[in-house]
């Protein structure tokens, strides 16, 4: 059974408390009610974003008349009297520092009549916008809300990021601004823009306190004709938890252009991609309708060739049972550049979730990972049974859920103790994971009875002679004597 991909819209956007927006104020006026320490910060964040700030106070504090000394961008100028509904007129934004909910709304209503954003400051029923706490590398700004909920928590979340973000990323988004009319009038292509940025955002990360110079500009022009050309990633997305996606796979997935992936693809995992990415369901499913591996070759060849930056993402590790290798020939085949980004595959993932060590000392010498169906769906006829009956090696099989029956027979008559432990795993790391852990001989039929949807690995070895599920599908370990 065949079936065409499929092209997946991407998520609607989820519910924000707040929009955040920048606001361009150089040159231009904003008014500001109010002559205490909180007026005074809101005054130097406008006067700081270039702003000429009028101040309506007539009784204005130390820290207000110290800014007018000393603005940090634009002028602050204070007019010693109560504000008027005139003073709004042509001004770009409003903030006020109220004593009382009915000063707040005269205040809000008579901005709103001008039509200028406000803020009443500490009074959010009043306000149309809110600052938030904020990161400074300029022209590079981060802005952070908790939408009021948790002010605090939103500084710590700010101090977080300062201690991510160096000083020197400032001096690279300054080099940025003024690089960019020069790039756009080199007319290069979408792709050949793109590529000239993401060579820019790598220097800026490997030596953000370095001052980038001409130099670094010329080396990012002195691009060759296949920087410009489509190419392929193949991405291991892991087995299921975001959070165990590499850096490398995240920068991929926000590069892309397309993004074809298959079903054991975690819906998670495809918000770290760019919003603007088409992303395409090629997936290959066992004993159900499947993309042809021919036509997703050549679907992913011609996206290439047609100057797009495909990632080709699949669950897990791509070198691991990925069909990488049919993927790779067939990229090479055209002259299209293809690179691998390594993934977690499951067996570690489910390993690490049963705190289970394949390789415990004393009990295993090696790890083999098999797979549990060959071409025609069936049990592969070329299996090593004497390796998969050593006592002292522990066996993944990786789509085993149709065949395990006649594995465990097969391997059980070449040797294989019955009553070896073994666990299953269902959507290891992902929310409904499920292990059910039990003797080789007597796993099938639980595995059957249990009905697990979605995929599964088995693992088999003495390693795991301590470990089974309780009845709350959570992994725990069981009393159970280790096999000599």
């Amino acid at each position: 059974m065949s079936r065409l991909p499929t092209e997946v819209q991407s998520a609607r956007m989820g519910r924000l408390s707040r929009l955040p927006a920048f606001f361009a104020l150089a040159g231009k006026r904003a008014v500001v009610a109010g002559g205490g320490q909180a007026a005074a910060w809101k005054a130097e964040l406008l006067s700081a974003a270039g702003a000429a700030v009028d101040v309506f106070n007539s009784k204005a504090g130390e820290d207000m008349r110290a800014l007018t000394a000393a603005p940090p961008g634009g002028r602050v100028a204070i007019h010693e009297r109560a504000w008027s509904a005139d003073d709004l007129s042509g001004a770009a934004i409003a903030v006020a520092e109220c004593d009382n909910d009915n000063e707040a709304a005269r205040f809000a209503a008579a901005a709103r009549a001008a039509g200028v954003p406000v803020n009443v400051i500490d009074r959010p029923a009043f306000c149309d916008f809110a600052f938030g706490a904020i990161v400074n590398r300029s022209p590079l700004v981060i802005g952070i809300s908790t939408d009021g909920a948790a002010p605090v928590f939103g500084q710590a979340i700010r101090a977080k990021i300062e201690a991510l973000i160096p000083n020197g990323f400032a001096r690279w988004a300054e080099a940025a601004r003024s690089w960019r009319p020069r790039v756009q009038a080199l007319a290069l292509s979408f792709r050949g823009r793109r590529n000239l940025w993401e060579k820019f955002a790598e220097r800026a990360v490997a030596a953000p306190n370095s001052a980038p110079t001409e130099s670094d500009f010329a080396a990012l022009l002195n691009q060759d004709a296949a920087a410009q050309a489509g190419s392929v990633v193949l991405v291991g997305a892991g087995p299921g938890d975001p959070e165990l996606l590499t850096l490398r796979a995240v920068r991929a997935l926000q590069s892309a252009d397309v993004i074809l992936f298959d079903h054991l693809v975690s819906p998670e995992i495809l918000d770290f991609a760019r919003r603007e990415a088409k992303k395409m369901l090629v997936g290959k499913t066992g004993h159900a309708p499947s993309c042809k591996q021919d036509d997703i070759n050549a679907l992913m060849v011609s996206l290439a060739k047609a100057g797009r930056r495909v990632v080709r993402l699949k669950g897990g590790d791509p070198m691991i049972f990925g069909r990488a290798d049919e993927e790779i020939d067939a990229c090479r085949a055209a002259g299209i550049d293809v690179d691998i980004v390594p993934g977690i595959t499951t067996a570690q993932a489910a390993a690490g979730r049963l705190k289970v060590s394949l390789t415990r000392r004393g009990e295993a010498r090696r790890v083999q990972y098999i797979t549990g169906h060959g071409r025609d769906g069936e049990l592969p006829n070329d299996i090593d049974w004497k390796s998969l009956a050593d006592p002292v090696a522990t066996t993944v099989v990786y789509m085993p859920v149709k065949t395990l029956p006649a594995l465990v027979a097969q391997a059980c008559a070449a040797g294989l103790d019955p009553a070896t432990p073994a666990v299953a795993v269902a959507h290891a790391t992902r929310a409904e994971e499920r292990t059910i852990a039990a003797s080789i001989s007597d796993l099938p039929a639980e595995l059957a009875a249990a009905a697990p949807s979605g995929p599964v690995i088995v693992m088999i070895g003495r390693v795991f002679a301590d470990y089974g599920q309780e009845t709350t599908g959570e992994t725990a370990p069981i009393a159970a004597a280790r096999q000599a």
